[in-house]
């Protein structure tokens, strides 16, 4: 029934407008024309230039023929291209697709043809891979190259490179063709758990609240630097593309995440924040403490991607950086979930300190309800660090589901929740702390691996009978993969036998990097008992 506040009062131009993050951009460029936006190397873009280059890239790509609802891919390092696309591209109506510059060729093949790959801007350093991958898919993109000027190199592979494609562009473009917040903005790939990776979709719409989110509950303001140790293809960078412009923040480009790179970046350009991994902050942790002496104290970190150990968060803050711990995945655009700080905690010791950040925390401002049910009642399990649950999502920074997998998105959102697939706690005080994955994920450097897909490969070795694939504790990166592999009857392999097949079979960075020789333990209908491998890893 129509009551008094639904009279005259409709949606109209002036008063409802598509929530889109690609509109941060347009306001700091007009507030802080002359604030640096993007420092890459020596080279130092303003926000005026900034918004000209991605008003050049969406004029010049719709006179190339780019359309709403086409995909653009992109296949770069940490450049400045790269920041450019999450703005230009989604002007255009186009979705964004990210692709993981360590993925082999046959896995980039396969997302060309799955996302069906209309545009691809591609970084010259990555024209082997890109190459083979082409050859090996169904698509005919129109080709970009993008040859860095802090490039290492490689062939150019279509007909424009992409300075002179933005010299094609109208640096006065103003259309938009976003006219719906929940119009795909951009597509992003999981690691795929049983086979081929899942598309993740994503709206306008959630990726402006999850870029406001990341503001929220770690603050970045005008006078930010944000370092990129984070690849920009790791959920769209977690936002940050998006949350640092809002602010007017200077981003800082890293081709290289190396650690001796990583600490000259955080002297020269004073940075304030970075976002990594906790292999990335192991490898600040063990860097030469000569050259740590010159680093800041009080720069700001946050680190998600797999659950950091407590002693290296205890490390890093004894040599005087802020850690904040976030925790999501590709679905919910990143981190959504934090380990947020309570100045009742600040007197305690260094070790509790540690431990409490260590907690992956509770849900963003921006992100409606997280919890831990039971996933066979779907009821909240008691905050007593004791019962286990599944970690489970809803609101509106959550993907619009996967691409072209009906069946999959149904699965992931039945009940009306989604369905992270991992395990973990509730503690007295409401934070969640994950205890186990059900999907048997490996999490190595922040890149999710599939056992499955290391299995298949192994399957193929002419020697092996059966293979299992477990993660296996690793200081470096996390976890590894550790492969339990029995040959067939009168076969011979060595360990370097095996490790050297996956690594010419797959992405080198997913092979396996330790082989063990025994019968698999299995139940009575065949299935391997993975829980029993988990627990003779910890002992190697």
């Amino acid at each position: 029934m129509n009551n008094i506040y639904d009279q005259g009062l409709e949606k109209v131009a002036a008063n409802s407008q598509p929530l889109t993050p690609i509109n941060f951009l347009n306001r700091t460029a007009d507030v802080h024309p002359e604030r640096v936006a993007i420092i890459h190397g020596k080279q130092k873009i303003t926000y005026r230039e900034y918004r000209n280059n991605v008003r050049r890239l969406a004029s010049a790509l719709m006179q190339r023929g780019v359309k709403p609802g086409n995909t653009v891919a992109i296949m770069a390092a940490n450049i400045p291209a790269f920041l450019d696309a999450h703005y230009g591209v989604p002007l255009t109506g186009a979705v964004l697709h990210s692709i993981n510059i360590r993925l082999d060729a046959e896995s980039i093949a396969f997302l060309f043809d799955h996302g069906e790959c209309d545009v691809l801007l591609t970084d010259t350093a990555f024209s082997s891979v890109v190459k083979k991958a082409l050859t090996l898919c169904s698509r005919q993109p129109l080709i970009i190259d993008i040859d860095d000027v802090m490039s290492e190199g490689g062939e150019r592979l279509g007909c424009v490179e992409y300075q002179d494609l933005l010299v094609e562009g109208n640096e006065n473009f103003t259309g938009s063709l976003i006219d719906d917040e929940w119009q795909a903005l951009a597509l992003n790939y999981t690691s795929g758990t049983t086979g081929n990776p899942k598309g993740v979709v994503y709206s306008h719409r959630g990726a402006y609240l999850n870029s406001l989110g990341n503001n929220m509950i770690w603050p970045l303001g005008n006078n930010s630097v944000y370092l990129w140790t984070l690849p920009m293809f790791h959920c769209n960078g977690w936002c940050f593309p998006w949350t640092v412009v809002a602010v007017g923040g200077t981003q800082v480009c890293l081709r290289q995440v190396e650690v001796s790179a990583i600490i000259e970046s955080l002297i020269e350009h004073k940075v304030s924040h970075f976002c990594g991994a906790p292999i990335v902050l192991n490898m600040i942790l063990n860097a030469d403490q000569a050259l740590l002496a010159k680093v800041p104290r009080g720069i700001n970190i946050m680190t998600a991607g797999a659950p950091p150990p407590p002693s290296v968060i205890k490390g890093m803050e004894a040599m005087g950086f802020d850690i904040t711990q976030g925790y999501g995945l590709t679905e919910v655009y990143g981190p959504c979930v934090v380990s947020e700080w309570k100045d009742e905690w600040n007197d305690k010791s260094d070790d509790e300190r540690a431990a409490l950040k260590a907690r992956q925390g509770v849900r963003y401002p921006t992100q409606e309800e997280v919890d831990v049910l039971d996933p066979d009642t779907m009821q909240p399990v008691p905050c007593n660090a004791e019962t286990v649950g599944e970690i489970m999502f809803r609101g509106n920074s959550m993907m619009k589901g996967y691409l072209k997998n009906e069946k999959a998105t149904n699965e992931a959102f039945k009940h009306g929740w989604f369905h992270s697939g991992d395990l973990a706690v509730k503690h007295p005080d409401g934070y969640i702390e994950i205890r186990d994955r059900s999907k048997d994920i490996i999490i190595s450097g922040g890149e999710n691996i599939s056992s499955v897909e290391i299995e298949s490969i192994l399957y193929q070795h002419p020697d092996i009978l059966e293979a299992a694939v477990v993660a296996k504790s690793d200081e470096k990166w996390g976890e590894t993969p550790c492969a339990f592999v029995s040959l067939k009857r009168g076969r011979s392999a060595t360990e370097q036998d095996i490790i050297s097949f996956c690594r010419e079979h797959m992405a080198t960075f997913k092979a396996p990097k330790k082989i063990v020789f025994s019968d698999l333990p299995k139940t009575s209908t065949g299935k391997v008992q993975k829980f029993i491998l988990r627990e003779k890893v910890k002992s190697l």
